[in-house]
C-alpha cells in the first residue's frame, strides 16, 4: 500500500532517447497522473535536447507538475516503476533510455539519502530541465538559472505550447 501524506506539489522531469521518444514521453506524462493519490496539475510542452555526458541521439524532454499524497520514496519507486514498464534498461550510467523520470521537486522539501535527493542535484546546470521547469513552475527557476543554462541545445518541439496543455487532471 502507498504511504500517504498530505498533499504535495511536485515536479518531475521526464526524458527519452529512444524509440518513439515523443510518444514515450507524452504517454508517461499522462500515466503520472493516474498514480495512486496523485493527480497532474500541468505538462510544459516537449523540448528537444542534446545529450548530456553521453552519447546517442537527442532527447525529448518535459516536466510534468504534480499534486500527490504519496511520500518521496512511494514517488520515486512509483516513477521507476513507470519507467521499467517502458522498457527502461541502465546498461551504464548515463546509457540512452526509452523513458527516464527524475524526482526534480517535492514540495519546499530537501531529501538527501543514498537512494533520493531533492532538489534534483543537477537540475540548475541543465537546460532540458530549467526551461520545461519555468513553464508550469515558473517561481522555481530564476532568470540568472536560466542565463546559465543559455547555450545549451534545448529548444521546443512546437513554437508556442500546446493547447489546453495546462490542464487540471481530477481523479475521482
Amino acid at each position: 500500500m502507498a504511504a500517504v501524506t498530505a498533499p504535495v506539489i511536485a515536479c518531475i522531469g521526464l526524458g527519452a532517447n529512444l524509440g518513439d521518444a515523443a510518444g514515450t514521453v507524452q504517454a508517461a506524462a499522462q500515466a503520472l497522473g493516474r498514480l495512486p493519490q496523485t493527480r497532474r496539475l500541468a505538462c510544459s510542452r516537449l523540448y528537444r535536447s542534446a545529450p548530456v555526458q553521453a552519447a546517442g541521439p537527442d532527447f525529448i524532454n518535459a516536466v510534468v507538475q504534480l499534486q500527490t499524497g504519496l511520500c518521496a520514496p512511494e514517488l520515486l519507486r512509483q516513477l521507476q516503476r513507470l519507467e521499467h514498464a517502458a522498457g527502461r534498461r541502465r546498461p551504464y550510467r548515463n546509457a540512452p533510455r526509452t523513458l527516464d523520470l527524475d524526482l526534480l521537486t517535492y514540495g519546499s522539501g530537501r531529501i538527501a539519502s543514498p537512494a533520493l535527493v531533492v532538489p534534483h542535484p543537477r537540475m540548475y546546470e541543465r537546460a532540458f530541465v530549467l526551461r520545461p521547469l519555468a513553464e508550469v513552475a515558473p517561481h522555481s527557476v530564476t532568470a540568472a538559472a536560466l542565463a546559465r543554462v543559455a547555450g545549451q541545445h534545448c529548444v521546443p518541439l512546437h513554437p508556442q505550447p500546446v493547447a489546453g496543455r495546462r490542464t487540471v487532471t481530477r481523479r475521482g
